[in-house]
């Protein structure tokens, strides 16, 4: 505990001076204060917002952690070198890079809300929970730029991997659904469409924020079944499971590949 203490703490100063984590929160700062301030009412600003989020967090996430772990390969040695635990370590890396990255969203969404949203309290529960999807995908995606980086010694292909991830996560993804909703219309599609969400992180999280809305009708046919399953406590507290364990596997998996590299 001590050692990854001692790796999470090197990190996040490391982090902190960097341009990266001050233009992404910056970025969120104008972002949300435009959008307050041109935009309208919390409730409309906090759906723009979703859509940004939705793209910007798991391209940045896996971009950012990915660059972020070649470059501190030689770190890393270094530290193998020393009597220092292989899955502390890697603890240590995870967390110095998720942490900054999670906080700097927080404070460049989270900031403009409370200064020009305090007098919507309606809108409360809605950018909570999207700050809370925001977090929790941006866990979710440095747990994948952990695999990438330790499965892939060249950079740019690494780098390659990373991109083709966000595209087939962010865009991809919504296409193959569709079209297994058309091509499969004729058939009950409730639970299959319910499967397909939780395969993936970024449908998700847009589906819990859509439905916060009372705008499930937006989502087609299948929006009746979602409004159904994820309206209540149950529901949203199976979400919130599903993308603790799209963080956990691939946490999983990246300590695996972790121990047995052989760096």
């Amino acid at each position: 505990m001590k050692a990854t203490l001692k790796v999470f703490k090197y990190q996040l100063q490391d982090l902190m001076r960097s341009r990266w984590i001050l233009g992404y929160t910056l970025l969120f700062l104008l972002l949300t204060g435009g959008l307050f301030r041109f935009g309208g009412d919390s409730q409309r600003v906090v759906l723009s917002l979703m859509n940004a989020i939705l793209l910007l967090i798991p391209l940045v996430s896996l971009l950012f952690g990915t660059i972020y772990l070649y470059h501190a390969r030689e770190f890393t040695e270094l530290l193998l070198a020393q009597p220092v635990s292989r899955s502390a370590l890697f603890a240590g890396l995870y967390s110095g890079l998720a942490g900054p990255l999670a906080v700097a969203f927080v404070i460049g969404v989270g900031i403009p809300c409370a200064i020009y949203g305090t007098a919507d309290r309606e809108s409360t529960r809605p950018v909570l929970l999207l700050l809370a999807t925001g977090v929790l995908l941006t866990l979710v995606f440095t747990a994948i730029a952990c695999v990438v980086a330790l499965r892939f010694e060249d950079r740019a292909k690494g780098l390659g991997v990373a991109l083709l991830l966000w595209l087939l996560a962010t865009v991809v993804y919504d296409g193959l659904v569709l079209l297994v909703a058309i091509g499969f219309s004729d058939y009950p599609l409730e639970t299959p469409m319910l499967v397909l969400t939780f395969l993936n992180p970024v449908d998700l999280g847009r589906v819990l924020m859509v439905l916060q809305f009372d705008i499930a009708a937006l989502m087609g046919y299948t929006g009746a079944v979602f409004q159904g399953f994820f309206g209540g406590a149950r529901g949203l507290t199976l979400a919130g499971t599903a993308l603790v364990a799209w963080t956990a596997i691939p946490l999983a998996l990246g300590l695996w590949s972790f121990r047995r590299k052989d760096f």
